[in-house]
This record gives structure tokens, C-alpha cells and sequence, in this order.
């Protein structure tokens, strides 16, 4: 399906950076794609790292898990990493996962979706935009950041969809949505230099 200009939608692929029995991510995440979804220029999958078998230790040779996940990431245009801020960081798993791609985020922008307390998760994606500064992906400056002990979610730690919190997702996808299309074209007119 193409947006009303003729261009195909950017294809976004949003990454669930827990893999945490009894997660929180699946609500943040749930409630995120939702609201991306609504936006007829997204094309937006949502890549569950607890439903990769990926191996406990960093192996010789790649594994059918890891090759799955970074043709998923090869194939994504834009990224949106949701996760939660574990002592001022963020998920293992996730930095694992991160690193089974290189070239598969290079020139590709990224946006993020943070939770947890006072912070809402500013520590998890400072330390985020340094991994992906490194891997040459564009990180976008605006981010949703949840408190979930504050009233920003329900019972089932559910974002409550507050006039700010949509405003936060607006902000970031529609930098998301700039950057991913110009990427597009930049990368289309020539190899990107790494």
C-alpha cells in the first residue's frame, strides 16, 4: 500500500527489548504499534526478541536465529526499540540481539519507547544512542518515556494514551518518518560510506 504521494509506506520494524517473564514490554509495545499503525505511510511489524532461540553464548557460527533476526532487521527501513531501564541501562538480550547485526542498521534512522520510574527511561536510550551511533544508524531526538508508577499507565501497564504521552509518539515518528524516507533515498542513490 502506498501513502497518498505515491510512496511506498516505511517499513518499521519495533524491536520488544525485554525478553523478562511477566514483561511490560508486551502492554508499552502493544499500545505503541497501535498508535504507529494509524499512520498510513508505516509499515509497522513488531519483532518479539523472546521469540527468537538465540544462544546463550556468543557462538563460533551464526545460528538459524540470529540469521532470522537480522534478515528481519536487514529488511526494516526504521527502527523503534521499546524497553525498559534496568540500574540506569538497558536490557542484556537486547545488546546481545543489537549485535548480531552491523550492515543491517547502517544508515537507517532509530526512535525509542522507554519506560520505567522517574526517569521514564532516559538512561536506557542515552546508553542506546552510543550502540547505535557506533553501528552508523541515526538515532531520532525525541522519545517516549513512560513512569509506571505515576499514573501514566493502567492496571495492566498499559500506556494511558495522556495528551503528552501521544504528543512524545508523535514527535518521535514523525522524525522517524523524515529521517527513514531521506535514508531511503540516500541509500538508493549510492552506497552508503562505512
Amino acid at each position: 500500500m502506498d501513502d497518498l504521494n505515491g510512496t511506498p509506506p516505511l517499513r518499521v520494524a519495533v524491536i520488544m527489548g525485554s525478553t523478562r517473564e511477566g514483561r511490560v514490554c508486551d502492554a508499552v509495545t502493544g499500545w505503541f504499534a497501535e498508535v504507529a499503525r494509524r499512520r498510513r505511510e508505516l509499515d509497522v511489524s513488531v519483532l518479539d526478541l523472546a521469540g527468537y532461540d538465540f544462544p546463550a553464548r556468543y557462538p563460533r557460527r551464526v545460528t538459524d536465529a540470529m540469521c532470522a533476526f537480522t534478515a528481519q532487521i536487514g529488511r526494516a527501513e526504521a527502527f523503534v526499540i521499546v524497553c525498559p531501564e534496568y540500574n540506569r541501562s538497558f536490557p542484556a538480550p537486547l545488546k546481545q540481539a543489537i549485535d548480531y547485526g552491523y550492515d543491517e542498521w547502517q544508515a537507517k534512522p532509530v526512535g525509542f519507547v522507554a519506560y520505567g520510574g522517574r526517569s521514564r527511561g532516559v538512561y536506557a536510550v542515552e546508553q542506546l544512542r552510543s550502540v547505535f551511533t557506533e553501528l552508523h544508524a541515526m538515532t531520532v531526538r525525541d522519545f517516549v518515556g513512560l513512569d509506571l508508577f505515576n499514573g501514566e499507565t493502567d492496571d495492566a501497564c498499559r500506556p494511558c494514551g495522556t495528551d503528552d504521552q501521544m504528543r512524545a509518539a508523535a514527535a518521535m515518528l514523525d522524525q522517524l518518518t523524515w529521517w527513514g524516507l531521506a535514508l531511503r533515498a540516500a541509500r538508493s542513490a549510492r552506497p552508503y560510506a562505512s
